[in-house]
């Protein structure tokens, strides 16, 4: 996989979500779960959203949080899953949380309105939507959701961040651990 980048505010971020699918060691990450088997995994699992292929080439695909903080690596050599603190530090560079999030999305490829949709940090944020801790598929299009390196303080869930279709909003809050969530990375 190759991936541009982009400086911002002094941190290196991908402009794309992630789309391997062995850790940095080699080490082949478990796919094609079904959803009982996604549902009860406590090691890392990836996914692509409902299986096509095409969603990967243009999303990345979906890890739970166990493949995003195994030892092996799931970033390429130099980069890391950035942790909840250096999401909040992108966001409060690009206006805060209440405006960043048109900063962040691309103007084209979400669901209608797209709200203050600019991407003029050139993050290039698209709504790939996630996995749900059953196994089930929701928010294509209308969703994109990147997990942090931070557990919460209840250790079945971690913290994220997110961009709607209908709004400007970074949302930042917490997900089931099991959730399949796309990621970026950001330069050590």
């Amino acid at each position: 996989n190759f991936y541009t980048s982009i400086v911002i505010n002094n941190q290196e971020w991908m402009q794309k979500n992630l789309a391997v699918s062995k850790y940095r060691n080699g080490d082949v990450i478990p796919t094609g779960l079904s959803n009982t088997a996604w549902q009860s995994t406590t090691s890392g699992a990836v996914a692509i959203y409902d299986n096509l292929d095409a969603n990967n080439t243009t999303y990345g695909k979906l890890y739970n949080w166990f493949a995003v903080v195994d030892p092996r690596g799931i970033c390429p050599t130099g980069w890391h899953v950035p942790s909840d603190d250096e999401w909040l530090s992108l966001t409060q560079y690009l206006g805060g949380v209440l405006d960043a999030g048109g900063k962040m999305k691309t103007t084209t490829g979400w669901n209608a309105p797209n709200s203050g949709a600019t991407n003029i940090s050139g993050f290039t944020g698209l709504p790939g939507g996630y996995r749900r801790f059953n196994g089930t598929y929701l928010g294509y299009l209308g969703y994109a959701y990147w997990w942090s390196s931070t557990s919460f303080s209840d250790p079945l869930f971690a913290n994220y961040s997110a961009l709607k279709f209908d709004d400007t909003v970074v949302f930042r809050w917490t997900f089931d651990k099991k959730s399949g969530l796309s990621v970026r990375c950001v330069k050590d």
